[in-house]
């Protein structure tokens, strides 16, 4: 007789382990063998315990846990990680100001390496990536010390760095480490590098960056964990270097390497965005000669070593304007950002425009480093409606890639149906279906390209905060948005790229408070 007693699936929290890390995994553009070599296992046993099909221990999947950089797979003790509970469906109001930018934060203190001089920057974002930065270069031997506010950090260069006693755990946590290659390989011949959070060589974000800057005599070798660099005596010729990818971080690389070096080099294909500008700003006041500034062909003439006491304040975030323009967006309600980075974000707000956003705009200021060019935004209440093209980012200066998961959100309070086509990143773009728990909806039409129809009735949900920066971000202002309570679970990953995001966001009306289990 056959039992109509329904039995428990024991294999279900398997498969949603597994989905988790598959996800995650994509999200940091990990083959299933780049994570297997990392975990120190097969890609057959990656490719089960993806599937559901394998029994977790806990020594696994704390290594698991370890390669991904992510709470999503963490174990033990869950007490100490950090959510947020927002009673959403509020109107915000009053003025709000944006801050320096993070990515631009990030190239200065690695660019700080080839001063040795005294560097000051001013302004600068308090946030966990900066802190990890920090860490390496004082474990270099870097005096690095803040401002008794909190506000100003200087860095001051040893003759010799300590590559002994590199701190290895806070490199690994970082994919900023990279750019210390630019700025290391015009001062030393052999050095060595902890892999760089995540990222393997061979993988996209890595050998753009290795193809850069061989015109410059690097050569890197790949040993267990490690980027080992060898570095070819410099003729001083000049050079022409072709950027196979314009991207913002394998520019900077290029033109530290540019700045180290004696003689010209041309770069082709550079990014002109707006972390490259600042960059390029403090290393004219270090002396280096750059002609193109803003522009895709740099031409960088640089006089060897740099020896100047320099104060620099780098520019506001344009990611983060449109963090902040988007919770005045989505909750129907009346806000002024000021010191919106204008030149970066006018492509954002011309499509906002077309979708019938009410704004206006103050007239244009500079920003404290004399170059960047600021205004005050107020959004109002608008009825928005679809886009007639799909929204797509494209290099500088086209749509910011960072700020796409915030017209995700802004689609679905607008009404009919919009394409976002997100075709930098594979993966990115599953993580913005859990707007589908709050009431959008959201569909995936594959790695790169998400649905959306609008305009959402949006109600509070309980969502765990995805392992990517921005689309965190982006539901974490939908729950702004939406009538009720929402929970937004292990929200750590939001301190590496904004600082205070919750209080500021408090200072506008919204109703949110953070708590640990």
């Amino acid at each position: 007789m056959t039992s109509t007693t329904p039995v428990s699936d024991t294999t279900a929290p398997l498969r949603q382990i597994g989905a988790l890390i598959r996800s995650t995994r994509q999200s940091k553009q990990l083959t299933q063998a780049q994570l297997a070599e990392r975990v120190g296992t097969s890609q057959s046993a990656i490719n089960r315990i993806e599937q559901g099909g394998q029994n977790l221990g806990l020594d696994l999947l704390t290594r698991i846990g370890s390669a991904l950089e992510s709470d999503i797979v963490t174990v033990g003790d869950q007490r100490r990680a950090s959510h947020i509970r927002v009673h959403g469906g509020r109107q915000l109001s009053g003025t709000i100001e944006v801050r320096s930018s993070k990515n631009a934060a990030v190239a200065l203190l690695c660019a700080s390496l080839l001063n040795r001089g005294r560097t000051t920057l001013h302004g600068i974002a308090r946030i966990v990536e900066v802190d990890r930065i920090i860490d390496v270069l004082r474990s270099l031997g870097v005096q690095v010390d803040w401002s008794e506010d909190g506000a100003d950090v200087t860095i001051q260069v040893p003759e010799r760095l300590d590559f002994d006693h590199l701190d290895e755990a806070a490199g690994r946590r970082t994919r900023s480490v990279l750019m210390f290659l630019g700025p290391l390989l015009g001062q030393h011949t052999r050095f060595a590098l902890p892999y760089a959070g995540g990222c393997d060589l061979g993988t996209r974000t890595v050998e753009p960056h290795l193809i850069a800057l061989r015109p410059f005599g690097l050569e890197v070798e790949a040993t267990t964990g490690w980027y080992q660099a060898t570095v070819a005596e410099d003729t001083g010729a000049e050079l022409t270097v072709v950027l196979t990818e314009r991207g913002d971080t394998v520019t900077e690389n290029a033109i530290m390497a540019a700045a180290a070096r004696r003689g010209v080099t041309t770069i082709r294909n550079a990014s002109p965005n707006y972390m490259v500008q600042d960059l390029c700003f403090y290393l004219e006041k270090l002396g280096v000669g750059i002609e193109g500034i803003g522009t895709t062909t740099l031409r960088i003439t640089g006089s060897g070593p740099l020896d100047a006491d320099v104060d620099y304040w780098p520019s506001e975030d344009p990611i983060e304007a449109m963090s902040l323009l988007t919770a005045g967006i989505v909750t129907q309600s009346e806000i002024t950002v000021t010191r919106v980075p204008i030149e970066f974000m006018e492509i954002e707000l011309a499509t906002l425009s077309e979708m019938g956003l009410r704004s206006s705009r103050s007239t244009e200021y500079a920003a404290e480093n004399g170059r960047t060019r600021l205004v005050d935004v107020t959004v109002y209440p608008s009825e928005l409606r679809a886009p007639i093209d799909k929204i797509h980012p494209m290099p500088f200066p086209g749509l910011n890639i960072d700020n796409l998961p915030f017209f995700t959100v802004i689609a679905a309070t607008a009404t009919g149906s919009t394409l976002i086509h997100d075709w930098v990143y594979e993966g990115r773009s599953i993580h913005l279906t859990d707007l589908t728990r709050l009431g959008a909806n959201v569909r995936l039409r594959d790695p790169h390209r998400l649905d959306v129809e609008g305009p959402t009735r949006w109600s509070g949900a309980e969502v765990n905060c995805p392992p990517a920066l921005r689309p965190a971000v982006a539901i974490l202002l939908a729950m702004l948005a939406a009538k009720g309570t929402s929970v937004l679970r292990n929200v750590d990953i939001i301190a590496r790229g904004y600082e205070q995001l919750q209080e500021r966001l408090i200072s506008l009306g919204a109703d949110i408070e953070t708590f640990k289990d």
